[in-house]
């Protein structure tokens, strides 16, 4: 049976682990964060297919990954600003619209990535990220506990980090396998 889950549609593809900013004025999306506030639950970001990230309802694409806010603050421009962490992904089965213009969607999660050890074809892909994380510092990436030997985590966060289109990223959302997922990535930096 899937689960019902409030979506927010953006021109942005959200990978499981990964930190996302946001900025949130609109009234729909208000609502969303005081209901995810109350429930302790999260909600869904989608790669928007069609339209945009605001006024009308945008299509979102099949996959997406919950989000959970870590952090919150209104900025000095007035509106509230989220730190969102990707979580599980999910398939959107099925949506809907509410009258307030939020998208509902009726999902299946995703199964959890194997705990599988980065192969020696993928080292090369192990040694990119410790020196992106390096270039970059502690201050500009919160990544909580490095696990470099771990291929799931490292193909997510090199998804996260590197400079990829928004369909290269979101192709890495939608495949199951660790392993399959970093041949991707190292035929994408040939």
């Amino acid at each position: 049976m899937p689960d019902s889950l409030p979506l927010f549609p953006l021109h942005a593809v959200l990978v499981p682990g990964a930190a996302l900013g946001l900025r949130v004025f609109e009234p729909r999306y208000l609502d969303l964060v005081r209901d995810c506030g109350r429930s302790g639950s999260g909600f869904g970001v989608c790669l928007i297919a069609q339209g945009e990230e605001t006024g009308a309802p945008a299509m979102p694409m099949a996959w997406g990954t919950e989000a959970r806010i870590e952090d919150f603050d209104s900025g000095a421009d007035g509106l509230l600003h989220l730190r969102l962490r990707g979580g599980r992904r999910f398939h959107v089965a099925r949506t809907r619209v509410r009258d307030n213009g939020l998208v509902v969607a009726e999902v299946d999660w995703c199964d959890p990535d194997p705990v599988a050890e980065l192969q020696p074809q993928h080292a090369l892909l192990g040694e990119v990220l410790r020196r992106i994380l390096e270039q970059l510092g502690e201050a500009d990436v919160r990544i909580p506990e490095p696990r470099f030997d771990d291929a799931a985590w490292v193909g997510w966060r090199l998804a996260e980090l590197l400079p990829l289109t928004l369909p290269q990223r979101q192709r890495l959302l939608q495949e199951d396998d660790p392993d399959q997922r970093l041949d991707e990535l190292l035929a994408l930096l040939s």
